[in-house]
């Protein structure tokens, strides 16, 4: 099963992270299959891969608690509801 992330980065006190997919097997620091993004809780700032991260969503990632408010902040949720409705519409037809 594949998870969607964060992957910890930076220096001592100094932490960023990287939001990766990575196997539910695998440690915080293993390898991961991709990068989607970042996030910088200092700064307060992220950069997400959108469509990356909907590509493993429909594929049945499932993200942990931080990486789902920091997606759900950032309207991934509402765009795969979006794109979900107009699948079905594009079928009905």
């Amino acid at each position: 099963m594949v998870k969607l992330r964060l992957k910890r980065c930076g220096r001592k006190q100094r932490a960023i992270y990287r939001i990766v997919a990575i196997d539910v097997r695998s440690r915080r620091e293993g390898r991961a299959l991709r990068k989607v993004g970042f996030y910088d809780p200092i700064k307060n700032q992220t950069y997400l891969n959108v469509p990356v991260i909907l590509y493993f969503l429909e594929k049945g990632a499932q993200p942990t608690g931080t990486v789902h408010d920091i997606s759900k902040k950032a309207g991934v949720f509402m765009e795969l509801r979006f794109n979900h409705t107009n699948q079905n519409s594009i079928n009905e037809i």
